[in-house]
């Protein structure tokens, strides 16, 4: 268990066994399943759920954590967050949204109201359709600040790409305060997506 544990590569693949074990076991409980829409949407779902986690929690992660506690970090020591640990978290935070959208687009298609939610189900007046194109607007919003707002002037603030002293302490101003737009946006985007489900 040590040698697993040790590696994260293992924990990992270890993990997806148990989830694949525990899939095939509950569906064969189930009485089986088939590869039809209901089975895509389900895998849908459960990558949407598992990057969304990835996604929020690192964007959390950037507003709870590391943000709040770089003060109290020696200058000495601010190059190794900014060299290894910010780039390495970024990297998965913007895949993370980028993978959120598209699966969640896909499970709303597989589901038949990707129309329905993106129109806030105005002329049908579904509010299970609305929260839930209420969410999905709140995270394309918030996939948009990723990719085009935040990556970009954090490539400048960290050095990823060259830029002058000024012009770093901007960008590294701009990516801060759209992190933090999406902290705001995110409980309430969160709030519609669960809400969805107990609406008819």
């Amino acid at each position: 268990m040590i040698n697993i544990l040790s590696s994260l590569s293992k924990t990992v693949h270890t993990s997806i066994a148990i989830a694949i074990i525990l899939f095939l076991g509950l569906f064969y409980l189930n009485g089986g399943f088939s590869f039809d829409t209901l089975f895509w949407s389900w895998i849908a779902r459960y990558t949407h759920v598992l990057v969304g986690i990835m996604w929020i929690g690192l964007l959390w992660y950037f507003n709870f954590v590391q943000i709040p506690n770089m003060g109290k970090i020696p200058d000495e020591q601010k190059p190794a967050i900014g060299k290894v640990i910010a780039p390495a978290a970024l990297f998965y935070f913007r895949w993370a949204a980028a993978f959120t959208v598209i699966s969640g687009l896909i499970l709303a298609g597989l589901n038949g109201y990707l129309h329905d939610a993106m129109t806030l189900s105005i002329g049908s007046g579904v509010p299970k359709h609305t929260a839930i194109g209420i969410g999905m607007w709140l995270g394309l919003i918030m996939a948009f600040n990723v990719w085009f707002v935040i990556w970009p002037n954090q490539k400048r603030a960290l050095g990823i790409v060259e830029a002058d002293p000024e012009l770093k302490a901007k960008s590294a101003k701009t990516a801060m305060l759209f992190s933090r737009t999406n902290t705001l946006l995110s409980i309430p985007m969160l709030l519609t997506m669960v809400i969805a489900q107990n609406l008819y």
